[in-house]
């Protein structure tokens, strides 16, 4: 198994809940779990992030209040967001932003990606999106 060079870290409430949601609902792949079942390594296309579930006292610093991920927004590339979008539908767990497309403009060419913005069940903020290409202005 090849490792980012950057791979998140995130604290969670709950493995199992977290697992459920990243594994069960969006897709990623349980890719590695510690002995105790308290931390999971966890991938999506290349995309890496590693679970650890709140009990290690030798990582907290300060009390976690919900939501755990203010100020950071994971960005997350898929080949099939339609797909994305109907499991949370199915899942009954509501976007924070709904699925668009945008185009970003540089110099005399456009780059398309559609995307949306999910919530996690600890408040850690999920931006998936798919390229869509580009095209001369």
């Amino acid at each position: 198994m090849t490792y980012n060079r950057l791979i998140p870290e995130i604290t969670v409430t709950s493995i199992k809940e977290s697992l459920s949601f990243y594994c069960d609902v969006l897709g990623f792949e349980k890719t590695y779990e510690g002995e105790d079942k308290d931390f999971s390594f966890i991938s999506f296309y290349g995309s890496q992030l590693l679970l650890q579930e709140n009990s290690n006292e030798a990582w907290k610093k300060y009390e976690l209040e919900y939501p755990f991920g203010r100020g950071v927004n994971f960005s997350i590339e898929t080949d099939d967001i339609d797909k994305l979008v109907s499991n949370l539908e199915k899942a009954n767990i509501s976007l924070l932003c709904p699925l668009e497309e945008r185009w970003y403009k540089k110099d005399d060419m456009e780059h398309g990606e559609k995307h949306f913005i999910v919530m996690d069940p600890d408040g850690y903020i999920l931006r998936f999106m798919q390229d869509l290409g580009q095209k001369t202005i």
